[in-house]
């Protein structure tokens, strides 16, 4: 159920036996990245990892799913494990200082066949989905999935399962603005490490700073201080950031569509994730699973997605669809929106709730449009509404809004 949202790195990055630091260097020597003593701290931290992996024992053949095979393998298992559990890392830092292409550097390579990379919301989501169903079980079919007849806490069957899937887990962005993660996370958190499960995160917040005045945050204290007493927290803050160095100089509203304006975001592409359009098989496509759907992402790669208008607006999709896409991805690039005339107020209604979205999650937009953003809907049933969709446009192309972090304002915790 969980979802892998692996980012590859450029095609000359492959998984070797060399590990995070080897992989860094050749990265530097290939110019891909600038020498960071911040960086390079962490890498060295990573590779340490790394080598107490390289042994580790992991569930082998893991699969997904309420199988009775899968749990009961995971119970013999974390029974009979007495390897001690190395130190995770919580990875916390300020936009664009790299902390995700080290994670996701570091994943590439980890020496485990059991491993999941996923960002931090989705993965909340499918641990409720997850609890959801166990809730819904019978006794007996509790008790035929390895468990207790009448475990009613859904936390530890939920851990005991996910643990028979990811021995190492990848997370990205770890925030907490819901009281119903809050409630969770601590238990879910215990259970996991307690079960030999290694954990990864990047976060833009210190550990402190986590839900801050967020709904009884009293009773979200003790993962705080859980993450603190066993998690190596390391803070990458160099001067540099890198995604807005690499956003500096870039236009992010084109007028109008044409094979000029189309060449200037395939350029803007490439400079943001080293990835030449006009050569398709080097750029992936991704998919998002919303709600039991899937979302298709014609281009993904380090955190950016391409997307018609036409895809995202001209078809059924709702805020569920935008909002995935704005957690998932830190700058969308949305090719030929049309001027949208009144015919068009469905088209015009999904475009507000789609930038709406990206806004609120700090996401850089970049896009072609066949007018400026003041003239994009002049009439038309919502036109004034639409007025405040014109205005974000037009904040989101300032430097304050490019250098804002990816993720939900503070305002919102």
């Amino acid at each position: 159920m969980l979802g892998t949202k692996g980012r590859q790195l450029r095609g000359s990055v492959t998984v070797t036996a060399e590990g995070p630091l080897a992989a860094y260097n050749r990265l530097m020597q290939e110019g891909e990245i600038r020498p960071d003593e911040d960086q390079a701290r962490v890498v060295n931290r990573l590779q340490r990892l790394y080598d107490e992996l390289i042994d580790y024992p992991e569930i082998a053949g893991h699969g997904s799913g309420l199988s009775i095979k899968n749990w009961r393998l995971a119970q013999l298992f974390q029974k009979s494990r007495k390897t001690k559990v190395p130190e995770g890392v919580y990875l916390v830092g300020g936009v664009g200082r790299g902390k995700s292409m080290l994670m996701d550097l570091f994943y590439e390579v980890a020496p485990l066949k059991s491993k999941k990379r996923v960002h931090f919301h989705e993965f909340m989501l499918d641990v409720h989905a997850r609890m959801k169903v166990w809730r819904g079980l019978s006794g007996r079919e509790r008790a035929a999935l390895g468990g207790r007849a009448s475990e009613d806490n859904p936390i530890p069957p939920v851990a005991r399962q996910i643990a028979a899937e990811a021995t190492l887990l990848c997370f990205d962005e770890l925030q907490v603005t819901d009281i119903a993660d809050a409630m969770v996370l601590g238990r879910l958190f215990k259970e996991l490490l307690e079960r030999g499960v290694i954990i990864v995160s990047t976060s833009n917040r210190q550990p402190d700073d986590l839900y801050k005045d967020g709904l009884n945050r009293q009773l979200f204290l003790p993962f705080i201080a859980m993450i603190k007493n066993t998690f190596d927290v390391m803070t990458l803050d160099g001067p540099t950031d890198y995604r807005y160095d690499r956003l500096k100089g870039v236009d992010t509203y084109y007028t109008p569509v044409n094979q000029e304006t189309t060449d200037k975001l395939s350029a803007a592409f490439f400079r943001l994730t080293d990835r030449d359009v006009e050569n398709r098989d080097k750029v992936p496509s991704a998919e998002l699973t919303v709600q039991g759907r899937t979302l298709f992402v014609p281009k993904s790669a380090r955190g950016v997605a391409v997307f018609s208008f036409k895809r995202l607006c001209a078809n059924p999709l709702g805020s569920a669809d935008y909002l995935a896409i704005a957690r998932a991805y830190h700058t969308v690039i949305m090719v030929a929106i049309p001027q949208l005339t009144k015919d068009k107020r469905n088209e015009a209604k999904r475009f507000v709730t789609f930038i709406d979205a990206l806004y609120e999650h700090g996401v850089k937009f970049l896009c072609s449009a066949e007018a400026r953003a003041e003239d994009l809907y002049p009439e038309g049933d919502g036109s004034f509404e639409f007025e405040r969709t014109v205005s974000r446009l037009i904040e989101m192309q300032s430097e304050d809004y490019l250098t804002r972090g990816h993720g939900k304002l503070d305002t919102d915790d």
